[in-house]
């Protein structure tokens, strides 16, 4: 009794104690190392949440592709299946505003479609724009050989697929090129209107080479636009952002055809 010390007996106490939990947190638990390997390992949620996102993105952009070849198609059919002189008589006189202004509402409309999330309307106004854009496009077989046409129409389809493959792959972001680009369209369709009144052969040469840079650009820049939107994206507005993919694709496709047809084409 003389030898017992309270305070040997508490700093054993103590000694095993701290000993036993260090062991068996760091061995069982892993301690530090198990807060790492639960964050290592990963959020069940949030994986699942990215693993969703992944396939939406993949689902707006196979969509929005497959919208714009359907639409493409249209263009082709009514092209080969109109009249040019039909086709003359909508581009003369107030009939070539009528059209202009039935466009243009078009794409208004589609625009609060799309806002609205009314998938249905929205494709039919794409169906229908299509639909007048291959009218008007008869008049190029007038203008142009049928196979210089189909040269182009295959160029074109090629250098679009470089473009967009780039801007899905690409990890730089592309906001500043678009915005370049959209300067560049802007001053495109100034400088066309001025060369209606200038009838300069050179001038209309030099545009539609600028053309076919600025949407070549936005053929990168709108196809990775469309990966982006997928963080806007869920089950209910799939086909609705699709559609809006599509159609700004089906406009740089358009365009970009009807530049290098400026440059490149044979006329009869």
């Amino acid at each position: 009794m003389d030898n017992y010390n309270p305070n040997d007996n508490f700093n054993n106490y103590q000694n095993n104690y701290s000993n036993g939990y260090n062991s068996d947190y760091g061995t069982n638990y892993g301690g530090s190392d198990y807060m790492n390997a639960g964050f290592e390992s990963g959020n069940p949620v949030a994986n699942k949440f990215s693993d969703v996102k992944a396939i939406l993105a993949e689902e707006v952009v196979a969509k929005s592709f497959l919208f714009m070849v359907v639409a493409l198609l249209i263009t082709a059919w009514a092209s080969l299946t109109t009249s040019p002189r039909v086709a003359i008589r909508m581009l003369t006189g107030y009939n070539f505003y009528f059209l202009l202004g039935a466009e243009l509402l078009i794409v208004l409309v589609s625009n609060w479609a799309v806002k609205k999330n009314n998938a249905i309307l929205a494709g039919v106004l794409f169906a229908v724009y299509s639909y007048l854009t291959g009218v008007t496009f008869s008049v190029l077989f007038m203008v142009f050989t049928t196979t210089s046409i189909t040269t182009i129409f295959l160029l074109t389809a090629a250098l679009f697929g470089i473009m967009a493959v780039y801007g899905l792959a690409t990890k730089k972001d592309l906001t500043s090129i678009g915005s370049l680009c959209f300067m560049g369209l802007i001053g495109i369709i100034l400088a066309g209107v001025v060369n209606m009144f200038l009838r300069n052969s050179m001038f209309d040469t030099i545009i539609s080479a600028v053309g076919v840079l600025v949407f070549v650009g936005l053929t990168a820049y709108d196809t990775q636009k469309i990966k982006k939107m997928v963080a806007y994206s869920n089950d209910g507005n799939v086909l609705t952002l699709a559609l809006m993919g599509a159609f700004e694709l089906y406009l740089d496709f358009i365009n970009l055809f009807l530049k290098l047809l400026s440059l490149f084409g044979k006329r009869k």
